[in-house]
Protein backbone atom coordinates (compact mmCIF):
# COMPACT_ATOMS: atom_id res chain seq x y z
CA UNK A 1 0.00 0.00 0.00
CA UNK A 2 3.09 2.81 0.72
CA UNK A 3 5.06 1.68 -2.42
CA UNK A 4 6.27 -0.68 -4.65
CA UNK A 5 9.74 -2.10 -5.92
CA UNK A 6 11.15 -0.92 -9.25
CA UNK A 7 11.67 -3.65 -11.72
CA UNK A 8 14.72 -3.12 -13.01
CA UNK A 9 13.55 -2.21 -16.81
CA UNK A 10 12.42 0.81 -15.37
CA UNK A 11 15.56 1.56 -13.35
CA UNK A 12 17.54 0.92 -17.07
CA UNK A 13 15.12 3.72 -18.45
CA UNK A 14 16.29 6.44 -16.20
CA UNK A 15 19.44 5.45 -16.52
CA UNK A 16 18.89 5.57 -20.28
CA UNK A 17 17.36 8.86 -19.67
CA UNK A 18 19.94 10.07 -17.68
CA UNK A 19 23.02 9.35 -19.72
CA UNK A 20 22.16 9.11 -23.49
CA UNK A 21 18.96 11.83 -23.72
CA UNK A 22 18.78 14.23 -20.94
CA UNK A 23 16.87 17.72 -21.50
CA UNK A 24 14.10 19.52 -21.01
CA UNK A 25 11.14 18.58 -22.35
CA UNK A 26 8.38 21.27 -24.88
CA UNK A 27 11.78 23.36 -23.92
CA UNK A 28 14.04 23.13 -26.65
CA UNK A 29 14.73 22.88 -30.77
CA UNK A 30 18.11 20.55 -30.73
CA UNK A 31 18.39 16.72 -31.00
CA UNK A 32 18.16 15.98 -26.98
CA UNK A 33 15.13 17.89 -26.43
CA UNK A 34 12.93 16.36 -29.24
CA UNK A 35 14.06 13.40 -28.06
CA UNK A 36 13.26 13.80 -24.52
CA UNK A 37 9.97 15.38 -25.43
CA UNK A 38 9.19 12.75 -27.65
CA UNK A 39 9.66 9.53 -24.92
CA UNK A 40 7.71 12.21 -22.32
CA UNK A 41 4.56 13.06 -24.76
CA UNK A 42 4.85 8.52 -25.56
CA UNK A 43 4.65 8.10 -21.69
CA UNK A 44 1.43 10.70 -21.78
CA UNK A 45 0.11 8.38 -24.40
CA UNK A 46 0.05 4.87 -22.69
CA UNK A 47 -1.11 6.25 -18.97
CA UNK A 48 -4.05 7.40 -21.39
CA UNK A 49 -4.59 3.91 -22.87
CA UNK A 50 -3.97 2.75 -19.59
CA UNK A 51 -7.01 4.22 -17.70
CA UNK A 52 -8.56 4.56 -21.26
CA UNK A 53 -8.55 7.86 -21.23
CA UNK A 54 -10.25 9.35 -24.43
CA UNK A 55 -7.15 11.54 -25.07
CA UNK A 56 -3.69 12.27 -23.48
CA UNK A 57 -4.62 15.54 -23.22
CA UNK A 58 -6.91 14.42 -20.16
CA UNK A 59 -3.41 13.39 -18.53
CA UNK A 60 -1.72 15.90 -16.31
CA UNK A 61 1.92 14.82 -15.04
CA UNK A 62 2.44 16.40 -11.35
CA UNK A 63 4.54 14.62 -8.38
CA UNK A 64 2.08 12.67 -6.71
CA UNK A 65 -1.57 11.63 -5.84
CA UNK A 66 -1.65 14.25 -3.01
CA UNK A 67 -0.44 17.40 -5.54
CA UNK A 68 -3.22 15.91 -8.08
CA UNK A 69 -6.40 16.57 -5.53
CA UNK A 70 -4.54 19.60 -4.49
CA UNK A 71 -4.45 20.99 -7.93
CA UNK A 72 -8.33 20.04 -8.13
CA UNK A 73 -8.24 21.77 -4.51
CA UNK A 74 -6.59 25.30 -5.44
CA UNK A 75 -8.04 25.60 -8.71
CA UNK A 76 -11.73 24.00 -9.87
CA UNK A 77 -12.72 23.88 -5.77
CA UNK A 78 -11.79 27.50 -4.99
CA UNK A 79 -13.72 28.93 -7.98
CA UNK A 80 -16.43 26.92 -7.82
CA UNK A 81 -17.01 25.93 -4.10
CA UNK A 82 -19.19 28.78 -2.23
CA UNK A 83 -20.68 29.42 0.52
CA UNK A 84 -23.76 27.19 1.85
CA UNK A 85 -22.18 24.75 -0.62
CA UNK A 86 -21.71 21.00 0.16
CA UNK A 87 -18.47 18.49 0.06
CA UNK A 88 -18.87 14.82 0.60
CA UNK A 89 -16.14 12.55 1.19
CA UNK A 90 -15.81 9.39 2.80
CA UNK A 91 -14.36 8.17 6.50
CA UNK A 92 -11.84 5.64 4.85
CA UNK A 93 -10.13 8.71 2.79
CA UNK A 94 -6.22 9.00 3.09
CA UNK A 95 -5.64 13.08 4.75
CA UNK A 96 -4.64 13.79 1.33
CA UNK A 97 -8.02 13.50 0.48
CA UNK A 98 -9.39 15.06 3.32
CA UNK A 99 -7.27 17.88 4.36
CA UNK A 100 -7.27 19.67 1.09
CA UNK A 101 -11.24 19.51 1.07
CA UNK A 102 -10.98 20.83 4.99
CA UNK A 103 -9.22 23.19 3.62
CA UNK A 104 -11.46 24.42 0.66
CA UNK A 105 -14.57 24.32 3.27
CA UNK A 106 -13.06 26.51 5.78
CA UNK A 107 -11.96 29.31 3.31
CA UNK A 108 -14.76 29.24 1.13
CA UNK A 109 -17.58 28.50 3.92
CA UNK A 110 -18.17 25.77 2.42
CA UNK A 111 -19.83 22.50 4.71
CA UNK A 112 -17.85 18.85 4.70
CA UNK A 113 -19.82 16.24 4.97
CA UNK A 114 -19.01 12.34 5.41
CA UNK A 115 -19.99 9.45 3.67
CA UNK A 116 -19.64 6.57 6.74
CA UNK A 117 -18.70 2.93 6.65
CA UNK A 118 -20.82 -0.14 8.05
CA UNK A 119 -19.82 -2.60 10.16
CA UNK A 120 -17.88 -4.68 7.76
CA UNK A 121 -16.02 -1.46 6.79
CA UNK A 122 -17.77 -1.34 3.38
CA UNK A 123 -19.30 2.38 2.63
CA UNK A 124 -22.23 2.39 3.82
CA UNK A 125 -24.43 4.13 0.44
CA UNK A 126 -27.77 3.62 2.42
CA UNK A 127 -27.87 7.74 3.04
CA UNK A 128 -26.37 8.79 -0.20
CA UNK A 129 -29.72 10.72 -1.47
CA UNK A 130 -29.48 12.38 1.78
CA UNK A 131 -25.80 13.23 1.14
CA UNK A 132 -25.90 14.52 -2.04
CA UNK A 133 -28.69 17.54 -2.50
CA UNK A 134 -28.41 20.37 -5.18
CA UNK A 135 -25.73 22.08 -2.78
CA UNK A 136 -23.20 19.22 -3.25
CA UNK A 137 -20.64 20.69 -5.77
CA UNK A 138 -18.29 17.76 -5.28
CA UNK A 139 -17.61 14.30 -4.16
CA UNK A 140 -14.27 12.59 -3.41
CA UNK A 141 -13.64 9.54 -2.49
CA UNK A 142 -11.52 6.59 -2.96
CA UNK A 143 -11.71 3.72 -5.20
CA UNK A 144 -8.92 0.93 -2.56
CA UNK A 145 -8.71 2.31 0.92
CA UNK A 146 -4.84 1.77 1.50
CA UNK A 147 -5.85 0.97 4.93
CA UNK A 148 -8.94 -1.46 4.45
CA UNK A 149 -8.48 -2.35 1.43
CA UNK A 150 -12.37 -2.06 0.80
CA UNK A 151 -13.20 -1.16 -2.77
CA UNK A 152 -15.70 1.61 -3.29
CA UNK A 153 -18.80 1.23 -5.96
CA UNK A 154 -17.34 4.77 -7.40
CA UNK A 155 -19.23 4.25 -10.77
CA UNK A 156 -22.62 4.52 -8.94
CA UNK A 157 -21.15 7.35 -6.91
CA UNK A 158 -19.79 8.95 -9.22
CA UNK A 159 -23.58 8.92 -11.22
CA UNK A 160 -25.46 9.93 -8.03
CA UNK A 161 -23.19 13.10 -8.08
CA UNK A 162 -23.51 14.37 -11.27
CA UNK A 163 -27.72 13.70 -10.60
CA UNK A 164 -27.17 16.54 -8.35
CA UNK A 165 -24.95 18.28 -10.77
CA UNK A 166 -21.63 17.77 -8.49
CA UNK A 167 -18.40 16.80 -9.82
CA UNK A 168 -16.44 13.61 -8.87
CA UNK A 169 -12.89 12.91 -8.12
CA UNK A 170 -11.60 9.54 -7.40
CA UNK A 171 -8.39 8.96 -5.69
CA UNK A 172 -7.11 5.95 -7.49
CA UNK A 173 -3.43 6.02 -5.90
CA UNK A 174 -3.97 2.32 -4.47
CA UNK A 175 -6.53 0.49 -7.39
CA UNK A 176 -4.99 1.69 -11.00
CA UNK A 177 -1.84 -0.16 -9.81
CA UNK A 178 -3.99 -3.37 -8.94
CA UNK A 179 -7.52 -3.40 -10.94
CA UNK A 180 -8.43 -2.60 -14.46
CA UNK A 181 -9.45 1.19 -14.70
CA UNK A 182 -11.71 3.00 -17.15
CA UNK A 183 -12.01 6.39 -16.18
CA UNK A 184 -14.77 6.53 -19.00
CA UNK A 185 -16.60 3.83 -17.68
CA UNK A 186 -16.36 5.14 -14.36
CA UNK A 187 -17.35 8.76 -15.69
CA UNK A 188 -15.37 10.24 -13.08
CA UNK A 189 -14.39 14.06 -13.69
CA UNK A 190 -10.98 13.86 -12.09
CA UNK A 191 -8.72 10.92 -10.74
CA UNK A 192 -5.37 10.72 -8.88
CA UNK A 193 -2.80 8.15 -9.10
CA UNK A 194 1.26 7.97 -8.18
CA UNK A 195 3.83 6.05 -10.19
CA UNK A 196 5.94 4.91 -7.25
CA UNK A 197 2.88 2.67 -6.41
CA UNK A 198 2.76 1.20 -9.53
CA UNK A 199 6.25 0.25 -10.19
CA UNK A 200 7.20 3.08 -11.69
CA UNK A 201 9.56 6.35 -10.46
CA UNK A 202 9.46 8.43 -7.05
CA UNK A 203 8.56 11.80 -8.08
CA UNK A 204 6.08 11.53 -10.66
CA UNK A 205 2.07 11.22 -10.94
CA UNK A 206 -1.16 11.95 -12.79
CA UNK A 207 -3.75 13.74 -12.36
CA UNK A 208 -6.79 12.41 -15.19
CA UNK A 209 -9.69 15.02 -15.97
CA UNK A 210 -12.10 15.61 -18.02
CA UNK A 211 -10.89 18.01 -21.22
CA UNK A 212 -13.36 20.68 -21.01
CA UNK A 213 -13.21 20.79 -17.02
CA UNK A 214 -9.40 21.45 -17.19
CA UNK A 215 -9.71 24.19 -20.09
CA UNK A 216 -12.17 26.07 -17.22
CA UNK A 217 -9.68 25.77 -14.69
CA UNK A 218 -6.88 28.54 -13.89
CA UNK A 219 -3.36 27.09 -13.45
CA UNK A 220 -1.95 25.63 -10.11
CA UNK A 221 1.58 26.74 -10.62
CA UNK A 222 2.77 29.62 -12.80
CA UNK A 223 6.10 29.98 -14.98
CA UNK A 224 8.37 27.31 -17.15
CA UNK A 225 6.56 25.09 -19.29
CA UNK A 226 3.22 26.01 -18.96
CA UNK A 227 3.84 29.75 -20.30
CA UNK A 228 2.33 30.43 -23.73
CA UNK A 229 3.89 34.20 -24.06
CA UNK A 230 4.83 36.29 -21.63
CA UNK A 231 5.34 40.59 -21.04
CA UNK A 232 6.39 42.28 -18.21
CA UNK A 233 2.93 43.12 -17.65
CA UNK A 234 1.20 40.02 -18.72
CA UNK A 235 1.06 36.05 -19.46
CA UNK A 236 -0.89 33.80 -21.55
CA UNK A 237 -0.72 29.95 -20.63
CA UNK A 238 -0.12 26.97 -22.79
CA UNK A 239 -2.84 24.46 -23.93
CA UNK A 240 -4.39 21.91 -22.10
CA UNK A 241 -2.42 20.29 -20.37
CA UNK A 242 0.67 21.55 -20.31
CA UNK A 243 -1.18 24.64 -18.27
CA UNK A 244 -0.62 22.57 -15.61
CA UNK A 245 3.01 21.32 -15.75
CA UNK A 246 4.80 24.32 -14.47
CA UNK A 247 8.75 23.90 -14.24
Amino acid sequence: AATSQKPQSMIDSLVDYYSNYNSNVHRGVHTLSVEATDAYEIARQKIADFINAPSPANIVFVRNTTEAINLVAHTWAAANVKAGDRIVITEMEHHSNLVPWQHVARINGAELKLMAMDSGYELDTSDLDELLTPATKLVALTHMSNVLGTITPVAEIVAAAHRVGALALIDAAQSVPHLPVDVQAIDCDFMAFSGHKMLGPTGIGVLYAKEEVLEQMDPFLRGGEMVLEVTYEDASWNEVPLKFEAG
